[in-house]
C-alpha cells in the first residue's frame, strides 16, 4: 500500500493500464510533454513513447474523433477532455457515436472508450471551467458515467473502466485532486462500475451524493451525531447506471433521504435519484425525499463561488428538515 492523493492515484491507474494493455493510447491537450495541466499523465509519455501517449491540437471536437476511430480499430483509447465544460464541443462523438456505436453496428463493433475529464468547484477557476455537466452524459443511454470521491475508488474504477468494451465518462472532481491521502494498492485492481459504496453506516437518515459532495455529506453526517443522529452516507459512485438497490436498501432502513449534488437543481442526478426512490420505496420512507444542489443559476464567478456551492451547513439544514418532520 502507497499513500496517494487523487491525481497520483489516477495517474497510477494509467500507468497500470499503459503497462498491461499495448492497445491502450494516452491523448489530449498537453498531456504530454507538460503532463496534462494537473500533472495527471506526468512522466507518462517519457516512459511509453510519444506513439502511446501524445498531445493533441486544441480541438475537442479532433479529440473525440480520433476517439472514435481508434475504438474501431481496436485500440483502447483513454482521451483526456481538459475541462468538462469544454464537452460541447465533443458531444456528438460521446453521445452521438461511441453510445451508440454497438446498437448501430447490431453487436459488430464497439467503443472502449475512457473519457477522462476534471470538473467541479471551489478552485477559483475561470469560467466555464469548473461547470457540472454531468446530467448531459448521463441522458445518453450507452454510456457509463462514473464519478470518484476517494483515490482509492479512483484508481479502481479508472483500471475498471480501461478495461471496458464500452465507452465510460470518467470525472474527476478538480477539488479532490491534492486534498487528501489514502492508501492505495500499488498492484492493478477494480471496483466494478455500476455499484455504490455506503462510506458511512446510520440508521436515522440516508445522505446520498457523489463526488466532492460525498465528503460535505461526511462532514454533515459528523456534525449531526453530535446532535444524536445516525446519518448513514452512500457514495453514488457511478451515476449511470445507477446503484439502485444500494440506494433502496439504505432508504428502507433509515426511512429518510437527502440528495446531494453539486451542479444545479434542475434536471440533476438528484432528481433522478428521487424519482427511483419514490418509485421503488415510497411506502418505507417517513417524510418527503430532499436535496441540496446548487441555484438554478450559471456558474458563479470566483467572488460569490463559495456562497453559490452547496457546502456541509446547507446539508445540515435541509437534512433537519428531513429529520424533524
Amino acid at each position: 500500500m502507497a499513500q496517494m492523493t487523487m491525481i497520483q492515484a489516477i495517474t497510477d491507474a494509467l500507468r497500470t493500464e499503459l503497462r498491461n494493455d499495448p492497445n491502450v493510447l494516452v491523448f489530449g491537450e498537453d498531456v504530454g510533454v507538460n503532463g496534462g495541466v494537473f500533472r495527471a499523465t506526468e512522466g507518462l509519455q517519457k516512459e511509453f513513447g510519444e506513439d502511446r501517449v501524445f498531445d493533441t491540437p486544441l480541438a475537442e471536437s479532433g479529440i473525440g474523433g480520433l476517439a472514435v476511430g481508434l475504438g474501431l480499430q481496436g485500440f483502447r483509447p483513454v482521451p483526456e477532455i481538459q475541462f468538462f465544460g469544454f464537452v460541447y464541443e465533443v458531444m456528438d462523438s460521446i453521445n452521438g457515436q461511441m453510445a451508440r456505436m454497438r446498437y448501430r453496428s447490431g453487436g459488430r463493433y464497439n467503443s472502449p472508450v475512457t473519457i477522462r475529464s476534471p470538473f467541479g468547484g471551489g478552485v477559483h477557476t475561470p469560467e466555464l471551467h469548473s461547470d457540472s455537466l454531468e446530467a448531459l452524459v448521463t441522458t445518453q443511454p450507452g454510456l457509463k458515467v462514473v464519478v470518484p470521491s476517494t483515490p482509492y475508488d479512483a484508481k479502481g474504477l479508472l483500471i475498471a473502466a480501461i478495461r471496458d468494451n464500452d465507452p465510460v465518462v470518467f470525472l474527476e472532481h478538480l477539488k479532490l485532486y491534492r486534498s487528501f491521502r489514502e492508501e492505495v494498492p500499488e498492484e492493478a485492481y477494480t471496483i466494478e462500475i455500476g455499484k455504490a459504496d455506503v462510506k458511512r453506516e446510520g440508521k436515522d437518515l440516508s445522505l446520498i451524493a457523489y463526488g466532492a459532495m460525498v465528503h460535505e455529506s461526511i462532514k454533515a453526517a459528523e456534525e449531526l451525531e453530535k446532535e444524536g443522529y445516525s446519518v448513514e452516507v452512500v457514495d453514488l459512485r457511478t451515476i449511470s447506471p445507477l446503484d439502485v438497490d444500494t440506494i433502496v436498501a439504505s432508504v428502507e432502513k433509515t426511512g429518510r433521504a437527502v440528495v446531494v449534488q453539486e451542479a444545479q437543481r434542475q434536471a440533476g442526478i438528484a432528481a433522478n435519484v428521487i424519482a427511483e426512490i419514490n418509485e421503488r420505496a415510497i411506502l418505507s420512507l417517513e417524510a418527503p425525499v430532499l436535496r441540496v444542489a446548487a441555484p438554478d443559476t450559471v456558474y458563479a464567478f470566483t467572488q460569490a463561488e463559495n456562497i453559490w456551492l452547496p457546502n456541509y451547513k446547507d446539508i445540515i439544514e435541509t437534512a433537519k428538515k428531513v429529520l424533524t418532520f
